[in-house]
């Protein structure tokens, strides 16, 4: 994987974490599939992929809506970031973000701005052994409005004290993309990795 960086003098790096950092996209499907099926509510491969970037409780919403069932938002949302916690041990790095991390730190200050739990973002960013490289991390209780709204990253420009126009994002979704050029700012697309079905079958 090679990742082409915009020109431009960047003052501050933001990043995403699941599927950008941490490959654990499969990972957080199964978790999904493991809280999902008490319910038996049915939430196909390809609609959680579409769905990146969008926080727990907004994604059960919109299951809700769209399946007709009536899950709790926060207390699923809990059920689901537990199961995927006891999966953090597996966790494996896109090799060439967590590079561009280690090779900022330093010199750059940098942030992770993600719609997940901040609790569980820390926990994920310490199995990587790079929760130390960052000067500020945003999880979904720390703004208003999640991606494709510029908050997230917003909040994190903020935090560094950084103009957002001079903050590069790097992400692995759409939603995210149109939440970073939303708060004015330059992005990195990193491909997701390709998958085997085994990648995500259910435990």
């Amino acid at each position: 994987m090679e990742l082409l960086l915009p020109e431009g003098n960047f003052e501050a790096y933001i990043f995403d974490c699941d599927g950008t950092l941490a490959d654990t996209m499969p990972l957080h499907y199964k978790a999904w599939m493991g809280v999902l099926k008490e319910h038996a509510a049915d939430f196909p491969e390809a609609l959680f992929y579409e769905m990146g970037g969008i926080p727990t409780e907004k994604i059960i919403e919109i299951l809700n809506e769209r399946w007709g069932t009536s899950l709790p938002p926060v207390e699923t949302a809990h059920k689901k970031e537990e199961l995927y916690l006891k999966m953090i041990p597996d966790i494996l790095p896109i090799e060439p973000v967590v590079a561009l991390v280690n090779q900022f730190h330093g010199s750059h200050p940098m942030a992770v701005a993600s719609g997940g739990f901040t609790r569980v973002v820390l926990q994920t960013l310490n199995a990587l052994g790079i929760a130390d490289k960052f000067d500020a991390v945003v999880g979904a209780g720390d703004y208003k409005n999640g991606k494709p709204a510029p908050d997230p990253f917003l909040e994190a420009a903020r935090r560094l004290n950084v103009a957002p126009e001079k903050c590069l994002v790097f992400e692995d979704t759409q939603i995210g993309i149109d939440a970073a050029k939303a708060a004015g700012m330059k992005w990195v697309l990193v491909p997701q990795p390709v998958r085997k079905p085994a990648d995500v079958v259910a435990p």
